[in-house]
C-alpha cells in the first residue's frame, strides 16, 4: 500500500483468521495502534486525544495484549526507522547531508510534507516540459536545414543519431541512479556526488552551474537578436551592415548582411534577463504558469512548419523550393562539405571549412537540456517516477522530430537553397513567416527560463551540503526558493549579455554539459559494475556497458568539437577538484569509489592467500602499543614519538600501522568510551601524518586484551607482523610491581604467535623528521632473526633524520671462535643483500660461576651488586611464601624454578653486553640489539633485572626479536 492510498483513507475491509478469530485490517493514518506507537501530531486538539483514548478503552483486551507484545520489541523504533510518521500527518525532516556524520547520520524522508504539496510538480510540468523547452531551441529554426544541405541526408541522419544516442544513454544512466533511492535537490550534482564522491560532484556540479548560467545568456541574446531582425524598427541604434560576395553558379552575388547593433543587444538583453529573473523569483507556481505560454506557441510553430512543408508548391524553381520531391531527396542524400564565409554562405575563398566533426559541435547544443528536469528534483512529487519518464520521453520526442525533419528538409528544396536560406523554416511556414519568428523567440526565452530556474537550485544544493564554506551564502532552507543564488545567476547572465560576443564561451558551455553527462554515465557505470547490495534501482533498463558507451561518446564528442576547449574545461574542473580537496569539508557519502576500494581490497586479500609472503614482498605491518606503561595527558591518546617511530619503519611511507590501545573494564560498560577513544586516536594518527588505523579493545586487563589482539587482529596476510612498544623504564622508579609480569607475558605471547618484537628504549629522545642525526647505527647481531635487524637499519637510513648515519654490524662471538672467518662470512652475506655496513667481530667470554668463581670487575659492580641484592631479596620472599605451600616457589601466580647460578650467569651476560655497547657505541645515533627471550620458569621480576642491566645508560636503543621466517633475500 503506498502513501496515496493511506492518506485517502485506504481500505477498511477486515478479514478473519481461522485459528483465533481476531479481526485484522490494514494500518491507516487514523489507526489507534499507529497513534499509540507514535507521538501525537503537533497541533492536534485535546478532543482528538480523548477520542483516541476512548478507542483504546473500547478494545481493552486486544489493545493491552498488543501493547504487551510490542513492548518487548521496543515499539517506537518501527515508526522512527521506517519513516511511518508521515502516515499520522507528522512533519518529517528532510534527509540531512552526510557531512562527516558517518554511520550515525539520520536518514528520514520529506515526501508529502504538509504545506508543500501544492508546490510539487508532476512528470509533465516538472520534467517533460522543462526538458522539451531546453532541447528545442534556435538551432532547429535557423541552422538545421543548413546542416542538412551541408552534410546531406545520409550523414545528417548519422549526426542526429550519434548525438541523440549520447543523450539517450545518458538519460538511461540518469534514470537508473535517480531511482536508486530518495533524491534531494541538486539533480546531476546530487547523483554524481553520491556516486563518485563530493570532490568530483562539486567540481562537475559547479561547471554545470556555470554552463547553465552562461547558456541562459546565450538564449537571451538569441531571442533578442531574432526579435531585432524581425522588427528592425525596434532598434535604438543603427544596424551594422556588411556585404558578403560569393560565387553562385559562376556568378558573383553580393549578400548584404544586416546585424543588430551590439548596444541594442545589450539593452534588450538586460531587460529580458531582469524579466526572467522576476519570473523565477515568483517560485514554482509562477514558472508553471509561464512555461506553457512559452511552449505552446513553439509547438504551434512546429505544426505550421510541417503544414507548410506538405503544402509547398513545386512551381517556384527560382526559390529553390521543390516541395517533397524524390529528385531533391536523391540529390541531397550525399554530403557537400565546403568553405563558407562567417555567415555560413558557401564561398570558395571563405575561411571556414565544414566537415562532420565541425557539424557535431554546431548541432550538439540542439540535443542538450536533458538535465532540466533533474535540476529541479527538490520540486518534484516523485523523482523516481518523473525523472526517468519525463527525461527519456523528451529525449526520444526531440530525436524523432530531428530525424523526421532531416528527411523532410532534404526532400523539400535544392541544396543551394538549403545552404543560402538561413530561415527556410520561415519561408515554408504556413500561413505566414512571422509565426516562426515568434517560435524562435519563445523557444529561446523558454530555454533561458529553464536555465535560470535550474542553475540557482543547483548552486543552492551544492551550498546546502556545506562542502565549500565560500558557498554558504547561497544556502536555503528546505522548501524555500533560492533567491540569493537566483540573483547571482542573473548577475552572471547580465555580465555575459554585456560582453555580447560569446563565440569563445559557447563551446565551453557545451563542454560543461558533456562533462556533466560523462559524470552521470561514469557514476552509473561504476555503480553497475560494483553492484553493491544497496544498488537496487527501480529503473531496470540499464547495464554497465551502456553507461560506459555513453561516457565514451561524451568524451569523443568533446574532442570532436574542439580539443583545446576540452582541455580548458577539464583544467577548470581539475582546479575546482583540487580546491575542494584542499579547502572542502567533505564527509563520507558512501560513494562508488569507496565501494571499489573495498572490493579491490577484498580481491587483493584473496589473491594474497594464506601462505607466507615471499621475502621480496615482505612489508612491516607494525602493531603499535600506544600507552601500555605510564600515563599521558587525556587529550594525547598515544605517545607522540611512537607515531614518528612507526613512520621510520616504512620505506617512502608505504605500509600500514595499526595503533592499539586497551581499556580495562567490562565491554558493555565501556563500549561508548571505546568508540570515543578510537575516534580520538584516529584523529591523532592523521594529525601525525602516519598511515595507519586505530583500534581500541576493552578487556579485563592488559594481558588478556593483548592476547586477544595478537590472535585476532588483521586478515589473512594483512595481519600485523611486528609488535612495537616502549620499554617500561618507569616500573622501578614508580614501584609498579605488576609491570614485569605483563611485560614478560606480552613478549611470550608474541613468541607463541610468531610475531616479531621491537622495544624502544629512550622513546622521549627519538628524533622527528626535522632533527638530523649524525654518527652510526650500530647493530649487535647475536642471534639469527631472519634479517629483521638488518632491514630495520636500512629502513632507518631511508629517513631524512638518519640519512647521514653509517651502519656498523657488531657480531658477538665466543672467545675461541674464528673471528676473521666470521667477519668474512658476514661481509659476503651483507654484500649479497645489497647492504653497505662495516662489520666488527667482538669476542665475549662466557662465564660460569661454578667453574671460574669470582665476581665482576670493580667498574661494573655499581650496577651488578644492587641487581644481585634485589634478586636475592625477591628470592628470599618467595621462599618464605613457599613454606606454607608445600615448599613450591610461586611468582605471579605460577610455579617457578630458580637456578641461582644460572641467574648469576644471565646477569653477568647482560652486564657484559651492556658494557660492550657503552664502549663501542656511546656516540651512536641509535643502537639495535637482539632481544633475549624470557627464560622458562624464571620469575618475570628476574627478567626485568636482566633487561635493566642490558639497557642501562644507553640513551636510544631498539631491542629486536625476529620470528621464524626470513624478511630479506639474497636472490633477485
Amino acid at each position: 500500500m503506498d502513501n496515496g492510498d493511506i492518506e485517502g483513507g485506504g481500505s477498511e475491509d477486515e478479514f478473519h483468521t481461522k485459528q483465533s478469530g481476531r479481526k485484522y485490517r490494514p494500518v491507516v493514518a487514523h489507526d489507534p495502534a499507529v497513534l499509540e506507537m507514535s507521538s501525537v501530531p503537533p497541533g492536534s486538539s485535546s478532543q482528538e486525544k480523548k477520542n483516541t483514548n476512548s478507542d483504546r478503552l473500547n478494545d481493552n483486551t486486544n489493545g493491552s495484549e498488543r501493547e504487551h507484545r510490542l513492548e518487548l520489541f521496543g515499539f517506537d523504533s518501527l515508526v522512527n526507522i521506517l519513516g511511518l510518521k508521515s502516515m499520522t500527518g507528522e512533519q518529517v525532516a528532510a534527509p540531512s547531508s552526510p557531512r562527516g556524520d558517518g554511520e550515525d547520520a539520520p536518514v528520514t524522508f520529506d515526501r508529502d510534507r504538509p504545506g508543500h504539496n501544492d508546490l510539487k510538480l508532476g512528470t509533465m510540468m516538472g520534467v517533460f516540459v522543462p526538458c522539451l523547452q531546453n532541447i528545442l531551441g534556435i538551432i532547429y529554426y535557423i541552422r538545421f536545414s543548413w546542416i542538412v544541405g551541408m552534410a546531406g541526408i545520409g550523414e545528417s541522419l548519422v549526426l542526429v543519431a550519434f548525438c541523440g544516442l549520447c543523450t539517450f544513454l545518458t538519460g538511461i544512466s540518469l534514470s537508473a541512479i535517480a531511482t536508486n533511492g530518495a533524491m534531494k535537490g541538486g539533480g546531476p550534482y546530487y547523483l554524481i556526488g553520491r556516486a563518485l564522491g563530493p570532490e568530483i560532484g562539486v567540481s562537475i556540479g559547479l561547471c554545470f552551474f556555470l554552463g547553465n548560467a552562461v547558456a541562459g545568456a546565450l538564449y537571451v541574446l538569441g531571442a533578442v537578436e531574432t526579435f531585432l531582425n524581425a522588427v528592425p524598427a525596434a532598434g535604438l541604434f543603427r544596424e551594422a551592415i556588411t556585404t558578403s560576395i560569393t560565387t553562385f553558379n559562376g556568378t558573383e552575388v553580393a549578400h548584404p548582411i544586416q546585424s543588430p547593433s551590439s548596444h541594442d543587444l545589450q539593452i534588450y538583453g538586460i531587460v529580458v534577463t531582469i524579466v526572467i529573473c522576476f519570473i523565477v523569483f515568483g517560485g514554482v507556481k509562477m514558472i508553471n504558469r509561464v512555461a506553457p505560454a512559452f511552449l505552446i506557441p513553439v509547438l504551434f510553430s512546429l505544426f505550421c512548419i510541417f503544414i507548410g512543408i506538405f503544402l509547398a508548391k513545386k512551381d517556384y524553381p527560382a526559390d529553390g523550393i521543390t516541395g517533397l520531391s524524390l529528385k531533391s531527396f536523391k540529390e541531397n542524400w550525399s554530403s557537400d562539405y565546403q568553405f563558407t564565409n562567417n555567415a555560413g554562405i558557401p564561398d570558395p575563398e571563405g575561411k571556414v571549412y565544414w566537415n562532420f566533426n565541425a557539424l557535431v559541435g554546431l548541432f550538439f547544443p540542439a540535443v542538450t537540456g536533458i538535465m532540466a528536469g533533474s535540476n529541479r528534483s527538490a520540486s518534484l512529487k516523485d523523482t523516481q517516477r518523473s525523472i526517468p519518464i519525463g527525461t527519456l520521453a523528451a529525449t526520444l520526442a526531440t530525436t524523432a522530430l530531428y530525424l523526421v525533419s532531416v528527411l523532410f528538409f532534404g526532400a523539400l528544396a535544392t541544396r543551394d537553397t538549403l545552404l543560402t536560406d538561413r530561415l527556410l523554416t520561415a519561408t515554408v511556414a504556413w500561413p505566414f513567416p512571422a509565426i516562426i519568428y515568434v517560435g524562435i523567440i519563445l523557444s529561446t526565452l523558454g530555454a533561458a527560463l529553464q536555465s535560470m530556474t535550474g542553475a540557482p537550485r543547483l548552486l543552492a544544493a551544492i551550498a546546502n551540503d556545506e562542502i565549500l564554506p565560500v558557498l554558504n551564502y547561497f544556502k536555503v532552507a528546505d522548501g524555500q526558493e533560492p533567491h540569493i543564488a537566483t540573483l547571482f545567476t542573473a548577475f552572471i547572465c547580465v555580465g555575459c549579455v554585456v560582453i555580447g560576443n560569446l563565440d569563445l564561451i559557447t563551446p565551453t558551455v557545451t563542454m560543461f554539459y558533456l562533462l556533466c553527462y560523462a559524470g552521470v554515465n561514469l557514476s552509473c557505470f561504476l555503480l553497475d559494475l560494483l553492484d553493491a547490495p544497496s544498488w537496487r534501482p527501480r529503473w531496470k533498463i540499464h547495464h554497465w556497458s551502456l553507461s560506459l558507451l555513453g561516457a565514451s561518446l561524451c568524451i569523443v564528442i568533446m574532442f570532436l568539437i574542439s580539443w583545446s576547449f576540452t582541455v580548458v574545461s577539464l583544467a577548470l574542473a581539475s582546479l575546482i577538484y583540487y580546491y575542494v580537496s584542499i579547502k572542502g569539508k567533505a564527509g563520507d557519502w558512501g560513494d562508488g569509489f569507496k565501494s571499489a576500494y573495498f572490493q579491490l581490497a577484498l580481491r587483493s586479500l584473496r589473491s594474497l592467500g594464506a601462505n607466507q609472503v615471499h621475502p621480496k614482498n615482505w612489508y612491516p605491518i607494525p602493531l603499535v602499543f600506544c600507552r601500555p606503561w605510564g600515563k599521558l595527558p587525556e587529550n594525547v591518546p598515544c605517545h607522540p614519538k611512537l607515531a614518528d617511530f612507526a613512520n621510520c619503519m616504512k620505506k617512502k611511507g608505504r605500509g600500514m600501522s595499526i595503533f592499539v590501545s586497551i581499556l580495562d573494564g567490562d565491554y558493555h560498560e565501556h563500549a561508548e568510551d571505546a568508540k570515543a577513544a578510537c575516534k580520538q586516536l584516529s584523529t591523532y594518527i592523521d594529525y601525525k601524518c602516519c598511515e595507519g588505523v586505530a583500534e581500541i579493545v576493552v578487556a579485563p586487563n592488559m594481558s588478556e586484551g593483548f592476547r586477544g589482539i595478537v590472535q585476532t587482529m588483521g586478515l589473512g596476510n594483512l595481519k600485523p607482523n611486528i609488535v612495537v612498544m616502549r620499554y617500561p623504564e618507569i616500573w622501578r622508579r614508580e614501584n609498579l610491581k605488576e609491570i614485569p609480569a605483563t611485560f614478560v607475558g606480552i613478549i611470550n605471547d608474541c613468541i607463541v604467535a610468531n610475531k616479531a618484537v621491537v622495544i624502544v628504549k629512550g622513546l622521549d629522545e627519538w628524533p622527528n623528521e626535522y632533527q638530523m642525526q649524525y654518527g652510526t647505527i650500530d647493530l649487535y647481531w647475536i642471534v639469527r632473526d631472519g634479517g629483521l635487524m638488518l632491514l630495520l637499519s636500512q629502513l632507518l637510513r631511508t629517513k631524512k633524520s638518519f640519512e647521514n648515519c653509517k651502519i656498523q654490524v657488531f657480531c658477538i662471538a665466543e672467545e675461541d671462535s674464528d673471528a676473521e672467518e666470521l667477519k668474512a662470512d658476514v661481509k659476503k652475506f651483507l654484500y649479497d643483500l645489497r647492504m653497505q655496513a662495516e662489520v666488527i667481530v667482538i669476542s665475549m667470554k662466557s662465564w660460569d660461576v661454578q667453574i671460574e668463581g669470582g665476581s665482576p670487575q670493580d667498574e661494573w659492580s655499581e650496577s651488578f651488586t644492587p641487581a644481585q641484592q634485589r634478586i636475592a631479596g625477591y628470592l628470599a620472599e618467595m621462599k618464605r611464601s613457599a613454606q606454607g605451600d608445600e615448599n613450591k616457589l610461586m611468582a605471579d601466580g605460577k610455579p617457578v624454578v630458580v637456578n641461582e647460578q644460572q641467574v648469576e650467569k644471565f646477569l653477568y651476560t647482560t652486564l657484559k653486553l651492556n658494557s660492550t655497547i657503552l664502549r663501542y657505541s656511546r656516540m651512536a645515533a641509535v643502537v639495535l640489539v637482539s632481544l633475549p627471550p624470557p627464560p622458562v620458569h624464571h620469575p618475570a621480576y628476574f627478567y626485568m633485572e636482566y633487561m635493566d642491566l642490558l639497557v642501562e645508560n644507553v640513551p636510544r636503543l631498539l631491542i629486536v626479536r625476529g620470528y621464524r621466517r626470513d624478511v630479506v633475500t639474497l636472490f633477485t
